[in-house]
């Protein structure tokens, strides 16, 4: 049985690539890869953080920063800035609308995010964002 952390990690994998069904969505990606044309993204495990710990019953809640990189080009009919905000609002739409991603979770939300470009000498020039999905939920033992 997988545990708390893994649990929460897929099921925020799962609501990015539900959000965003044309774009490829990876966990934890080892190494740059070319951006397909329905954008990437790639969803890191981040730091669940120092839990607050509740002795009776015993419950660890932690405030888990899973964290997100977003990347794209531009369209036929986008800029890259107005495909990237796209993608970042169909997250925010996703988080918004399951708050508790089907209940393991007592709460996520998603983070501001920091955009830039990506430029690579002989191609055309992307867009990245970085943001965080904040899941805050409790299990009763750190590791499961």
């Amino acid at each position: 049985m997988a545990s708390k952390r893994e649990t929460v990690i897929a099921a925020v994998k799962a609501l990015v690539a539900a959000a965003l069904p044309g774009a490829e969505v990876k966990r934890n990606l080892a190494k740059a890869e070319r951006i397909p044309p329905g954008g990437l993204v790639v969803i890191r495990d981040g730091d669940p953080g120092e839990p607050e710990v509740s002795l009776s019953p015993l419950t660890y809640l932690y405030s888990h920063h899973i964290l997100l990189e977003i990347a794209a080009y531009e369209s036929a009919t986008l800029t890259r800035e107005q495909v990237v905000d796209a993608m970042i609002g169909a997250i925010g739409a996703a988080v918004m609308a399951n708050r508790t991603l089907g209940g393991l979770c007592d709460w996520i939300e998603a983070e501001a995010p920091v955009t830039d470009d990506i430029e690579a000498l002989g191609a055309l020039p992307g867009r990245f964002a970085d943001l965080a999905i904040l899941a805050v939920y409790a299990t009763t033992d750190p590791l499961n």
